[in-house]
């Protein structure tokens, strides 16, 4: 490991206020006030705990709690590293604000089955911050799956029949995923001898190449779906029918980011840069990801409906941390995990003002937005600063991880994803602007009596808008994220 790992309960203890909130919150059913009180109380346990933690990780130190030993040399293990803190630190803080606006979003609307909404979530998080913290693959692939199985009724919310299509879609995809994984942690721990996370990779070079490829496979398909790299994706769209805040959790805080969260542990932490580039199998993995990049975007543009034009756009972006990872550079190792957290705040800023917009006049179509903006200027004020940043322009924080992708693709001289990276902000632009210019300057007529959202939306709106110019102009500050992510990346590939 490089530094011998501190032995701690802090990585248990941050798994516990989502844990216990969600028996709480099944038990005050009755009680909405007291439902909604636990909720937001373990938001913020959960994310001091996850925070007093970062400062260490940042220092280099590695703390971890061994839950159980399942069987001799197969525990389940916690673990904060660098990178599980990022990934950790967002989830858990976007979790606080997503809390307030779901009381908002979902009392707006007067939601049916509230208590099995805020339950779900409470999983959700548990489970979010497992993945960022497990210590080894199997310890991973239980959170994942939690994750997966927490989240289906959050897809089927509506309990419509376009509902219960989307939660079996959802289902089929992440399930078939969960098979394929499990069987690539259990052939890990049979030719490694481990399935511990160590910078750098455990999986030997010696092994057959066949062997190799078809684990690759495995591993692939386990963490892609997830990842929505194509042909991968297509669960994503349709689970869009699902209310907006479960929407802005899937692209934000917990599932599709545990998907690429996944795949840079795979390629940093079990394979390794050096095993993946000798096989060749970087190349294909960055091809892979830049193919999604691009198609994702086209089809961004033909979308009218905003959540599925958001969703193809996370598509895209997600790619963008396949493609550092598989890089392999100094910079496209940290860019790509920077992205983990400049894609998250920017995405759930997005999702958050489309929320805003339905509750407000109940429109989901783009063609539908003329001259909102004179109406929700707020609203749409935050939507243009975190859809100006997601396509790379400063100084929102979009920019800060694209440049150190950009810089990573010409480190590994291969200039023609770095050209697509460019292309593919061009195309963010060209999906984006059209929106802001219809809603700022069409006509306030065209968009009635609408008014800004309830305080409980417009609030994490502002400051999650706020939070992406932020992390632009100053990424470790109030949290380290750029010192992790460089610290992950140097880890990984400075490990013998």
């Amino acid at each position: 490991m490089g530094t011998e790992p501190i032995e701690a309960w802090g990585p248990a203890l941050a798994l516990l206020p989502s844990l216990v909130a969600a028996g709480l919150i099944r038990l005050s059913s009755r009680r909405p006030a007291l439902r909604e009180a636990w909720s937001l109380i373990a938001s913020a346990a959960q994310a001091a705990a996850v925070f007093s933690l970062v400062p260490a990780a940042a220092g280099g130190a590695v703390v971890q709690t061994t839950l159980i030993e399942l069987a001799p040399g197969i525990p389940l293990l916690l673990r904060v590293d660098a990178l599980g803190s990022v990934f950790a630190a967002l989830a858990s803080g976007l979790w606080v604000l997503t809390t307030v606006y779901s009381i908002g979003y979902v009392r707006s609307l007067q939601e049916h089955a509230q208590t099995r909404y805020f339950f779900c979530f409470a999983l959700c998080l548990f489970a979010a911050v497992g993945v960022a913290f497990a210590g080894n693959l199997l310890t991973f692939f239980l959170f994942y799956e939690i994750l997966t199985v927490s989240t289906y009724p959050l897809v089927v919310h509506k309990q419509t029949g376009a509902a219960v299509r989307a939660g079996r879609m959802y289902l089929a995809y992440t399930l078939t995923a969960g098979v394929a994984l499990l069987t690539a942690v259990a052939l890990t721990q049979a030719l490694a001898g481990t399935t511990e996370f160590r910078p750098g990779g455990i999986l030997p070079g010696t092994l057959p190449i066949g062997t190799l490829w078809a684990l690759l496979g495995l591993f692939v398909l386990g963490v892609g779906v997830k990842a929505a790299v194509m042909p991968l994706h297509s669960w994503l769209p349709v689970a869009m029918i699902a209310p907006t805040p479960v929407s802005a959790l899937l692209h934000a805080v917990a599932v599709v980011k545990a998907g690429v969260f996944g795949v840079v542990r795979v390629v940093g932490y079990v394979v390794g840069p050096d095993l993946l580039e000798g096989l060749g199998a970087s190349s294909l993995l960055a091809w892979l990801a830049a193919g999604t990049i691009l198609g994702a975007s086209l089809l961004a543009l033909t979308q009218d409906n905003l959540k599925r034009l958001l969703a193809f756009s996370t598509i895209s972006q997600l790619s963008y941390i396949v493609l550092g990872a598989a890089l392999g550079t100094p910079s496209g190792l940290a860019g790509a995990i920077q992205h983990i957290v400049n894609h998250g705040v920017t995405k759930i800023t997005l999702f958050f003002c489309a929320g805003a917009i339905y509750v407000a006049s109940g429109r989901e179509s783009v063609s539908q937005l003329a001259g909102i903006g004179r109406r929700m200027p707020v609203t749409m004020g935050a939507f243009a600063v975190a859809a100006l940043g997601i396509s790379g322009l400063p100084p929102a924080s979009g920019f800060l991880s694209k440049w150190y992708l950009i810089r990573g693709a010409l480190e590994a001289d291969q200039w023609p994803f770095a050209l697509v990276l460019l292309v593919s902000s061009l195309l963010n632009l060209a999906y984006f602007v059209p929106i802001i210019i219809s809603a700022f300057f069409g006509s306030p007529e065209e968009a009635g009596g609408v008014a800004e959202a309830p305080a409980t939306l417009l609030v994490p709106i502002v400051l999650t808008g706020a939070a992406s110019v932020l992390l632009g102009m100053a990424p470790d500050a109030p949290v380290a994220f750029l010192s992790l992510a460089s610290g992950a990346a140097a880890a990984i590939l400075g490990a013998p």
